[in-house]
């Protein structure tokens, strides 16, 4: 079994080619550097979520999409033992696809574990297509900030949004909060 690393380094190299992009225009149209984009294609860096989130936004994806398995056949069925965690270095949160990897449908969904404290902010404005996403908790509670508004999620609540401007997360809690995020593009 293939590393989550492996398996995100050749994603975005796959996705990078089938765009026909250089590392140059890719470094620009997501604003990451072509080393780091380099070091991220190679398996060699543990890109940061903000980070991968840039680099799916100029391949004109999902994040989600950088974590499916490419190798997996195209199934409608999707099972535990199919599905890989990833950790963010930087917050510490855990994400895990649910949905059947290389399916073709436009709906996605993730399973998140944010630990207490975390944070994250995506800048999404600069996204190709649009993507509509709903995120449901399940435990705890989360902050979500869609460009200037920010909501406050508890258990059960459901927030839609769309992908079209800088989103932050926060767990002010002193609990992980879990929660099911839906997208569909």
């Amino acid at each position: 079994m293939v590393d989550i690393n492996s398996r995100i380094a050749g994603r975005v190299r796959g996705l990078r080619a089938d765009t026909g992009l250089s590392l140059e225009a890719l470094a620009a149209r997501c604003a990451v550097s072509r080393s780091m984009i380099s070091l991220v294609e190679r398996g060699e860096s543990s890109p940061t979520a903000a980070m991968l989130e840039k680099i799916a936004t100029g391949l004109g994806v999902t994040l989600a999409s950088l974590f499916d398995d490419a190798a997996a056949a195209s199934s409608p069925v999707s099972s535990t033992r199919d599905r890989t965690s990833w950790r963010d270095p930087q917050s510490g949160y855990v994400r895990r696809n649910i949905s059947p990897p290389n399916f073709p449908s436009p709906i996605r969904i993730v399973e998140v574990a944010f630990p207490p404290g975390a944070k994250v902010s995506y800048e999404n404005g600069a996204r190709i297509a649009a993507v509509a996403q709903q995120i449901w908790v399940r435990s705890g509670a989360i902050e979500v900030t869609a460009g200037k508004i920010t909501h406050k999620l508890a258990k059960d609540d459901c927030l839609a949004m769309r992908l079209d401007a800088p989103v932050t997360f926060r767990n002010r809690g002193r609990k992980t909060a879990r929660y099911i995020v839906v997208l569909a593009s």
